[in-house]
């Protein structure tokens, strides 16, 4: 009698319900969204004109009747930390408009379904913009000798260390926002509506000092001020100025007398990004 191998019968993994599946699609979703950057030429081209034309263009212009070249500084030098912050800002944001167009054309519905946590799918969003808006920075970072910024070793792994904090609540603020949005229109309105204030108001353009106190009080009510700040602080440390100039042109944030150390700054950032992580995803959640 001829014996019958049966083949193996390879073992069934059930997904969904244990952190290691959670994790899987955290990193499914990061790559997702490394992916579809990379791919679109387009958006990482046009991404950085804007950047380009405000530090460039506005700033020579603006150059011509700040006057700041008898203190031995060009003002495209003070933007340019203001406008790394601006290149983080708007690729962050602008990020999450992806979860609006997947709710448009259904693919969210498909992402909720997946036997994983919801708020894996979050965090993944969160991880993907970060990554994304930090190459962004870096890719504009790459400009500072162009603006008589020095390339110290020390300075740009800071800087590239605070943008990363900057993108990652920026994005967080972004999925925060497209949860509740089911139009891109509707998104792209709603961003411009807090985007624009809170980069005019974070002290990108103009140092922060000698301002009318209606103004001053506006300037620290704006989240992106302590972010910031920080990029300016740390690229100024590596300038030659005089003591007068720089206080001048970098007085940093006060409250009441006392200026606030950059750590301090940072993990006021820090907290807000665990605060709208959290609301994320508790409206993640709740989406339908």
């Amino acid at each position: 009698m001829q014996t019958v191998t049966m083949p193996a019968v390879a073992s069934i993994e059930e997904a969904g319900g244990t952190l290691r599946s959670d994790l899987r699609g955290v990193r499914v979703v990061w790559r997702r969204e490394l992916i579809r950057f990379a791919r679109d030429r387009t958006r990482m081209i046009t991404s950085l004109i804007q950047p380009v034309l405000f530090l460039f263009v506005l700033g020579t212009g603006l150059s011509a009747i700040a006057r700041m070249g008898s203190s031995g500084v060009n003002f495209k030098t003070f933007m340019f930390p203001g406008i790394i912050g601006m290149t983080v800002l708007f690729t962050s944001v602008f990020s999450a408009i992806s979860i609006v167009w997947d709710r448009e054309f259904g693919f969210l519905r498909e992402m909720l379904v997946a036997p994983v946590a919801r708020w894996s799918l979050v965090l993944g969003k969160c991880l993907g913009g970060t990554t994304v808006a930090t190459i962004q920075g870096m890719v504009f970072l790459a400009l500072a000798g162009a603006v008589g910024v020095p390339y110290s070793p020390i300075m740009l792994l800071a800087v590239v260390g605070e943008m990363a904090l900057m993108a990652f609540t920026l994005t967080a603020f972004g999925v925060l926002v497209a949860s509740r949005m089911q139009q891109m229109q509707s998104f792209q309105v709603v961003m411009q509506f807090f985007v624009m204030p809170m980069f005019f108001l974070s002290g990108a353009m103009f140092p922060l000092s000698g301002l009318p106190s209606w103004l001053t009080a506006l300037t620290k009510l704006d989240p992106l001020s302590y972010a910031v700040d920080p990029l300016r602080r740390t690229i100024f440390e590596h300038l030659s100025l005089a003591p007068a100039v720089s206080q001048a042109l970098n007085p940093g944030l006060s409250w009441n007398g006392w200026r606030l150390p950059v750590p301090v700054e940072l993990g006021m950032v820090a907290v807000m990004a665990v605060v709208l992580l959290t609301s994320a995803m508790v409206a993640f959640s709740r989406a339908e």
